[in-house]
């Protein structure tokens, strides 16, 4: 009797527990979540780049500013700015909301469409991942006090990319941290495992290249970016160019109004720019237009 009744339980348990396939399919619903309320945050964004023995370090705080995101200047090395350097930045920003409230409608469409083509680029990629890679559950933990499944994603050999931007995905592997209770990317890491082009033969990045998103909870049951960092290896002309970049996310503010002019943050979009956009970014100088081959060799 209690080894009908050992089976019975071991046998609903194991009913339960959902598969590789329905833990993403779920954490891409809750990801769809959080990015459509992305625009109804301000933040701070602190960047950080080092290449050779150079370092950058910016603090921005991040504003929607007549539909599009506008980036001021706080803070250098983590340090307050002075206070001169602070009203030339507050007056940079006047100037910019003065400019953008006076632009044509030709030209205020042609701002929006660009910024909006950028974040459905990134939704795009964002819904790829589920179909570019095979899951397999490996285990559960808890990150950050939450407790998370642990998926490593590996290349799918019959996934089609439907654009050039979602090839990059072909060459990649990596790592999830599902959130088990509302399905969230808790932390997401990936790796170049094969050479991708940008440009045709201009731009390679190559295996080691690597990216690590952390997101957290900023409210209800929404989910932001944490801390983006990206390790780029890769040639140029045939030139090698490694560098990294670390973006740290704080302050998230709900509805918050453009700097002193209590101006409501108008509807917009504000979110991350991943995978292939942070290398173009890092790679300046190539065209976006240009394909991006994987080197599957």
């Amino acid at each position: 009797m209690r080894c009908s009744a050992f089976l019975i339980f071991s046998s609903c348990l194991a009913a339960a527990q959902l598969s590789p396939d329905e833990i993403i399919r779920r954490s891409v619903t809750a990801n769809e979540r959080d990015w459509r309320e992305a625009p109804s945050f301000a933040l701070h964004d602190r960047n950080i780049e080092r290449k050779d023995s150079q370092v950058i370090d910016h603090t921005y705080a991040v504003i929607m500013m007549q539909g599009s995101p506008y980036r001021k200047l706080i803070a250098i090395d983590n340090h307050p700015l002075s206070a001169e350097r602070q009203r030339q930045e507050d007056q940079k920003e006047l100037r910019e909301l003065a400019r953008r409230r006076s632009e044509t409608p030709e030209e205020r469409e042609s701002r929006l469409r660009k910024y909006q083509k950028d974040r459905e680029q990134d939704h795009m990629l964002m819904a790829q991942m589920a179909a570019a890679f095979k899951f397999h559950l490996v285990g559960e933990t808890t990150l950050a006090e939450h407790p998370v499944y642990i998926l490593d994603a590996t290349p799918d050999p019959n996934y089609k990319p439907p654009t050039h931007e979602a090839k990059v995905l072909t060459g990649m592997q990596g790592r999830l941290w599902v959130d088990k209770n509302e399905f969230h990317w808790a932390r997401v890491e990936a790796e170049v495992i094969r050479n991708v082009t940008f440009g045709g033969f201009l731009a390679k990045v190559g295996p080691g290249t690597r990216f690590v998103l952390e997101k957290e909870p900023v409210g209800g049951d929404i989910w932001q970016p944490k801390e983006f960092s990206v390790q780029v290896v890769s040639s140029i002309l045939f030139f090698s160019h490694n560098s990294s970049t670390t973006d740290e996310f704080s302050d998230y503010r709900r509805g918050a109004a453009v700097a002193g002019l209590r101006h409501p943050a108008p509807a917009g979009a504000l979110d991350l720019h991943l995978e292939s956009q942070k290398i173009e970014q890092i790679l300046k100088g190539n065209d976006r237009k240009q394909p991006v081959v994987v080197d599957h060799h």
